[in-house]
């Protein structure tokens, strides 16, 4: 069946310009609420000192984040669920309405406290956003051209990735930390207004049913991992007994849910999808791939400001070559693909390049100017963006149309949990190496972490010693980044289906 699937867009260029003329006109629609649900991971980041500041709670801005990114990961397969059942049409009105609305309370938000609450709620529509955007793909086009139009996609993803830290510092400094809120409003809005050309499609089961025990068990698992993670980061030893109860919650709830899961009749975790080679590699190919590429985005401006001496400003103009990498890559990946029908020899290829490029990156860093920092970027991105958009046509492809959802939120959930341990274990491997090598270096660096703001010393400021310590750190951490591409290689090396 995926041969003549395949063959039946590469040789009809009459039945080309529809699905492309299709695809166009509801581009936007899926575009904007993608932009707008990857941005605001990563646009806080640089307005959390600026919040810190006016609610007076330094030690729990990193809330601000930890909990969209609770609530988004929770959020994705259930927008999957219902997307399957009801139509994603309906489903993308209702994200949009939360988000838009949970962005507005955000920015009236006058305490720490509040403004995670918020961002608790903002998260539960954001999720639904990427989920449902992704899906949508597999509704307007068929197999083979997929993957050409995920690449699209895949470059808004990893743009809003890059672009958010240098909006949120543009925005905080001009207009305050409340306008990266209230900039999502008029974008929602638009976003709203072009999900008329959306279709409501609804192609799954009418015996769907609400499975609440597997969504309590889900949601406990989720919130106490990440917050696992997240402690992980800052463990103490007053801190071992929460760390401890975190853990073992965490592991009992997996072991529930999966008792759980097995024996709902409509489950909210698609085990029976996750049973297959092809879904279950394919994903835990993209939680690698989201651990590198969210560890890089976070630590190498850190690296950049806190070693190199770099502004901001320089800083986020070093991560556009990144970006625009990984969107060349993703665009040209997606075009072979559909003239091929060749999937998995990208990654392979790509994250093969990718791990030599951040091996080199380790141990030659510190040598290298700006000039060819930025180059090595740009090459960097162009092949990791070999990854995202086929393993999102490959999963589609593989569950079958009538559980698109289900399959873009499994990707999704891999991804954000991916990035997230990605992101708490270089953090850990960066903590473990300066508090064996230099604990003063330890103590300026985290001082640094938890303001958000690299307003620890600048390297001006800071001994030779405290910075060699401090650049010995980051090299681990780099290679650490290579090791999360190199079992990427090698999942993608072992996915079954390899031409659509």
């Amino acid at each position: 069946m995926s041969a003549d699937q395949g063959r039946e867009p590469a040789g009809a260029s009459g039945s080309e310009r529809p699905q492309r003329r299709t695809f166009f006109a509801i581009f936007p629609s899926i575009m904007l609420p993608m932009f707008l649900a990857v941005v605001d991971q990563t646009i806080v980041a640089t307005a959390l000192p600026a919040i810190a500041a006016d609610t007076g709670n330094v030690a729990r801005a990193s809330w601000v984040v930890v909990s969209y990114l609770i609530a988004s990961t929770i959020a994705a397969p259930i927008y999957g669920r219902l997307g399957d059942a009801f139509g994603r049409r309906r489903l993308m009105f209702a994200a949009l309405f939360i988000f838009v609305l949970a962005s507005v309370f955000c920015a009236l938000s006058p305490t720490i406290e509040l403004l995670a609450m918020a961002r608790v709620v903002q998260g539960l529509g954001g999720g639904g956003l990427m989920t449902l955007s992704q899906a949508l793909i597999g509704e307007a086009v068929p197999p083979r051209e997929r993957a050409r139009y995920q690449g699209y996609l895949a470059g808004v993803a990893v743009s809003a990735n890059a672009f958010g830290p240098v909006a949120g510092g543009y925005l905080t400094e001009h207009f305050g930390w409340q306008s990266v809120f209230l900039i999502n409003v008029p974008i929602g809005l638009i976003a709203v207004m072009l999900s008329r050309n959306l279709e409501n499609v609804a192609p799954g089961s009418s015996h769907w049913r609400p499975d609440p025990i597997g969504f309590v068990l889900f949601a406990i698992f989720v919130t106490t991992t990440l917050l696992t993670l997240e402690q992980i980061q800052h463990v103490e030893r007053s801190a071992l007994p929460l760390l401890a109860g975190l853990f073992a919650a965490g592991v009992t709830s997996l072991v529930l849910l999966v008792r759980q899961e097995m024996r709902a009749p409509s489950p909210l975790v698609p085990l029976s999808l996750l049973r297959r080679p092809t879904i279950w590699r394919s994903d835990a190919l993209a939680a690698f791939h989201g651990a590198a590429l969210v560890s890089l985005i976070t630590f190498l401006p850190i690296y950049l400001e806190v070693v190199r001496g770099l502004s901001p400003a320089s800083t986020g103009l070093l991560l556009l070559p990144l970006t625009i990498g990984i969107g060349t890559g993703s665009l040209l990946t997606g075009r072979l693909v559909s003239k091929t029908g060749w999937t998995t020899v990208f990654p392979v290829l790509g994250l093969a390049v990718v791990t030599a490029n951040l091996v080199v990156l380790a141990l030659l860093v510190q040598a290298m100017s700006q000039a060819v920092l930025g180059w090595l970027l740009v090459w960097n991105g162009l092949f990791m963006g070999t990854v995202m958009g086929v393993v999102q046509v490959t999963v589609q492809t593989a569950s079958g149309p009538l559980r698109l959802g289900e399959a873009a939120a499994s990707v999704q959930f891999s991804r954000s949990i991916g990035a997230a341990f990605g992101t708490a274990l270089v953090a850990a491997v960066l903590f473990a190496v300066l508090s064996g090598k230099n604990p003063e270096a330890a103590r300026a660096f985290a001082a640094m972490t938890e303001q958000a703001a690299h307003a620890a010393s600048s390297p001006a400021t800071q001994s030779a010693e405290i910075r060699a310590a401090i650049a010995e750190a980051f090299r681990v951490a780099f290679l650490s980044i290579a090791a999360f591409t190199a079992a990427g290689f090698f999942l993608a090396l072992s996915i079954p289906l390899r031409r659509i």
